[in-house]
């Protein structure tokens, strides 16, 4: 018999939710309240960031997952790890949001084709993209609120 079956990792899935939010988002303005919250305002004008707001099937807030810190103006977002995040916590929706250090909260080519990328990938897993929105040290911008989801 070959030993390299003894080799092989065993994958082990766990689910301990811990309901430190219970709050519930209805509008991006409601995302906005919570995300302002773990976000570092000394940096949001230094380095951009993506966080992902995951939410059960009621809209209440399971968790923000830190996904990237990049450069000034640049931050990998891999689908890939946004779903399994999103899959592991049960997650029926989520929320992508990002900062641009530059104060600009017009959505860059590379932010549409992302968000694209995204909501079809979640389309398949039976994940709702409810929003993607973009922050500034003052304002925000929402792809659900202008229409560009």
């Amino acid at each position: 018999m070959n030993n390299t079956i003894s080799e092989v990792s065993e994958i082990q899935v766990s689910y301990k939710p811990n309901k430190i939010l219970s709050s519930k988002i209805t509008t991006s303005f409601d995302a906005i309240q919570i995300i302002r919250k773990f976000w570092n305002e000394e940096t949001i004008q230094m380095q951009e960031e993506v966080k992902v707001i995951l939410l059960n099937n009621l809209n209440c807030v399971l968790g923000i997952y830190n996904l990237s810190k990049g450069g000034i103006t640049s931050s990998l977002v891999d689908v890939r790890l946004i779903l399994s995040v999103a899959l592991k916590c049960l997650a029926t929706g989520i929320i992508l949001v990002h900062n641009h250090p530059s104060g600009n909260i017009k959505p860059s080519s590379a932010d549409l084709s992302i968000v694209k990328k995204l909501n079809e990938s979640c389309r398949l897993m039976d994940i709702t993209l409810f929003d993607s929105i973009i922050i500034t040290k003052e304002n925000y911008m929402s792809f659900a609120d202008d229409g560009l989801l």
